[in-house]
């Protein structure tokens, strides 16, 4: 059974690993040079900031997500257990915790635009480069909290 909870200092090699895995399998509109330039950046903050993880019986994370107020800033789940509901689950506990969350999702990644677009997510605009300056068009999203 999959439960949520805070990430710990000790989870910082797991988390690196589902995003590095997760990437890989999502992301392959990046360009070598950036998607280094990108890992680069995360594993010099991710392992340090608090995370809401999503693990398994044996507490061994397979999904996690970093929230600010009122916005999930990553959501990654670890590619051999998606469609398994990890993702819905950590969603589920951020709107419940921020209603009318907000998120950006990559617009060369349909697959994660469509997941939340079935989660209930409704588009606020776009932008044609990341928020690191990068051609990489974001869709802006924002929870329709009822």
């Amino acid at each position: 059974m999959t439960t949520l909870r805070k990430s710990t200092a000790g989870d910082g090699e797991a988390v690196l690993d589902i995003w590095r895995r997760a990437v890989d399998a999502t992301h392959d509109f990046l360009s070598p040079e950036d998607r280094q330039a990108i890992e680069a950046e995360v594993v010099s903050f991710l392992p340090h900031v608090e995370l809401d993880l999503a693990v398994d019986d044996n507490d061994r994370p397979c999904g996690f997500m970093f929230l600010t107020p009122g916005r999930m800033e990553a959501l990654f789940i670890d590619p051999d257990m998606r469609g398994t509901g990890i993702g819905r689950m950590l969603v589920a506990a951020a709107v419940q915790q921020f209603p009318g969350l907000a998120t950006e999702v990559n617009a060369q990644n349909a697959q994660a635009a469509g997941f939340y677009q079935r989660l209930g997510f409704v588009e606020t605009g776009r932008s044609q480069l990341d928020g690191q300056g990068r051609p990489y068009p974001l869709i802006h999203l924002r929870h329709r909290s009822d």
